[in-house]
């Protein structure tokens, strides 16, 4: 379940601008502030079951968006290619050619 949430979290950050002010708001009090369906429900005056259809259509958007245009994984790669060239540096020998094959790995990102 929280590897969901973080999940959740980093697909927000990246696509909630494509959203409506209303999933945007159930995304955020459900997962940024981790309020219960039942709790915003109650601030918004409907059926939980309404707050829950709404989360998970909201969640499958998410999914489709990152399908199409995959900025969350590209985040992640260019993460684990940043961290293995902060690691190539800190090495006593500096290894030019594992330097020059992660920048290469970089462009191909873009």
């Amino acid at each position: 379940m929280l590897e969901k949430t973080n999940r959740m979290n980093f697909l927000f950050d990246f696509y909630q601008s494509l959203l409506t002010p209303k999933q945007r708001n159930y995304m955020s009090l459900y997962y940024l502030d981790d309020l219960s369906l039942g709790e915003i429900a109650e601030e918004f005056g409907v059926s939980r079951q309404a707050v829950y259809d709404n989360i998970k259509r909201t969640e499958a958007m998410l999914e489709e968006y990152e399908e199409k245009l995959s900025l969350f994984r590209k985040f992640q790669e260019r993460s684990a290619i940043l961290n293995n060239m902060k690691e190539i540096l800190s090495q006593k020998t500096l290894s030019r050619e594992a330097l020059i094959d992660a920048v290469a790995e970089l462009e191909k990102l873009n």
